[in-house]
């Protein structure tokens, strides 16, 4: 594979990026009119009424980064009416997922809007139906054939919804009711305001950076340079940079979101997303640091646990521990894959029951390989490449049998993580206007990934190591041997030794380094081929 990667100057480059886009890039005013969603002017007409007529409003949003994004933007957007809104997140410990019975136990309303959640609230319908609740869902996941009986159901993902483009996340669809609502009840709020929030659960959600997706992350990405948003406030100086990139908030930004949520509760991402000033954004973003930082022990630790129980012949990893942390083992999961290039499952146990996450790889579709074993599970679902599920602990065993029966049908190209490897630059071309270029095709992300670049056979000249624990390491290579010039590559959470034969072969990727108000290049290491 790695033989056939060609040499690439800047103008080969650049064609390559350019053709990543089929269209002219879309303006804000072209995003499709929020009428042409399916049910939406139905939904904003009942909730406009609702509000003319003083009832009771309930929003039930997610845990994760989109469902508190998607709560906070009504949340801000009920304040400007301004009129009172009950917003709910659903505990992942005590509620589990989304609008369900036991949250609607302790709610007393006229009317509940779910964001980011309800395609499959099926039970909740019923009882919203008998206490004479209205219901309007809004989400953006996948509809099994059978729907809730709600008032209505608000979804791009609906087979008869004709919305021009439909990779979008929940908080966009929560956005673009809400422009429906300012228009029916003729409000002065300008809907732009919220731009900064959007871009972080577009980014989080792993939503395709073309289209309205890429315009709306742009703009909400310069929205947060100068916003007047606490929230955004503290994330531009905890930055600290001069421009804010879609890794940054990747990276940085929505870990930190995740991880109450994942292991507290995600009312203290929602309190830093709609603090009222940056006193009290600072002190709720420190808590979610505090969360991030226990959250990165937790997995290290149940990452450890879990990569003993890997039976070394298995297809498909399935690993189970008591006590394991229900909210990282996703995570973990993820590091599993990245560790030895298979999909893996990671069960958390608690008394009888099993609860989890699976991550896949390549072109294996986990969701189908556990869908072709539901009858030893409790519930699942997801997608292609990552799902959840719970099953009865009597049954982990036979379900590993199973599911690893189920993939010997799969062919072994299928397993092949996909790094598309742009081409070999020479390092001669790793300057400041390299980085200019690749600045011009921001935001990266899914559907428009960074570039990766091929060093060849470079040889090692030598290799620090760096951070308070010493867990990185900083290479200095020599692309071929006739050159004086050296250049430097970082390979994070990696403590890598002198080779034998002194020579690396490795996939990088350019960045922007900012520190003490200096920019420079930083080549940062993807995969090391040994």
């Amino acid at each position: 594979m790695l033989n056939k990667v060609k040499q690439l100057s800047k103008a080969d480059l650049f064609e390559l990026l350019s053709n990543r886009f089929d269209t002219e890039e879309v303006k804000l005013s072209q995003i499709p009119n929020p009428a042409l969603l399916l049910n939406a002017t139905k939904a904003a007409k009942k909730i406009a009424h609702a509000i003319q007529n003083n009832k009771r409003i309930t929003l039930v949003g997610d845990y994760d980064v989109d469902g508190v994004s998607s709560t906070a933007i009504m949340v801000d957007f009920f304040r400007q009416i301004p009129y009172p809104l009950e917003a709910i997140i659903p505990n992942r410990f005590r509620d589990g997922y989304g609008v369900s019975p036991t949250v609607l136990e302790r709610v007393e309303t006229d009317l509940i809007i779910t964001v980011d959640n309800g395609i499959s609230a099926i039970a909740a319908a019923e009882v919203c139906k008998e206490r004479g609740i209205d219901l309007i869902i809004t989400d953006h996941h996948t509809p099994s054939q059978n729907l809730p009986d709600a008032f209505t159901i608000v979804d791009p993902k609906l087979p008869e919804d004709s919305y021009p483009f439909q990779e979008i996340c929940g908080a966009e669809v929560a956005w673009l009711l809400l422009g429906l609502v300012k228009k029916e009840l003729q409000l002065n709020i300008n809907m732009k305001q919220f731009l900064d929030i959007l871009a972080i659960a577009i980014i989080a959600d792993i939503m395709p950076l073309v289209n309205m997706n890429r315009t709306l992350v742009k703009e909400g990405l310069k929205l947060m340079m100068h916003s007047k948003r606490p929230a955004s406030i503290i994330i531009h100086d905890f930055l600290n940079k001069s421009n804010i990139t879609s890794e940054d908030i990747a990276f940085q930004i929505a870990p930190r979101i995740n991880s109450a949520g994942r292991l507290e509760d995600a009312s203290i991402a929602l309190e830093f997303f709609t603090a009222k000033d940056t006193h009290t954004a600072y002190k709720q973003f420190e808590l979610l640091n505090q969360l991030n930082e226990l959250r990165k022990e937790t997995e290290a630790q149940t990452t450890k646990e879990a990569m003993l129980s890997v039976h070394e012949d298995d297809k498909i990893i399935v690993v189970a521990g008591e006590g394991w942390h229900e909210g990282v083992v996703g995570i973990v999961a993820a590091r599993l894959v990245d560790k030895f290039a298979r999909p893996a499952i990671v069960l958390s146990i608690d008394k009888e029951i099993a609860k989890g996450s699976a991550r896949s790889i390549g072109d294996v579709s986990i969701y189908e390989l556990i869908k072709e074993n539901e009858e030893l599970l409790m519930k699942f679902g997801g997608h292609k490449m990552a799902a959840g599920l719970g099953l009865d602990v009597s049954n982990i065993a036979a379900f590993r049998e199973a599911i690893n029966k189920s993939a010997k049908k799969i062919p072994a190209e299928d397993f092949i993580p996909k790094e598309q490897i742009s081409g070999i630059l020479d390092s001669e071309d790793l300057d400041m206007e390299l980085l200019g270029l690749l600045e011009q095709f921001e935001p990266y992300g899914e559907a428009n990934t960074r570039p990766t670049f091929l060093m060849k056979d470079a040889e090692v000249v030598s290799i620090k190591l760096m951070g308070a624990d010493k867990s990185h390491s900083r290479i200095e290579i020599r692309q071929y041997p006739h050159q004086r010039k050296t250049v430097e590559l970082v390979a994070f959470r990696r403590v890598y030794e002198m080779p034998t034969d002194r020579k690396i072969t490795c996939s990088y990727s350019v960045a922007k380094n900012e520190f003490n108000s200096k920019i420079s290049l930083q080549l940062l290491i993807n995969k090391i081929f040994e």
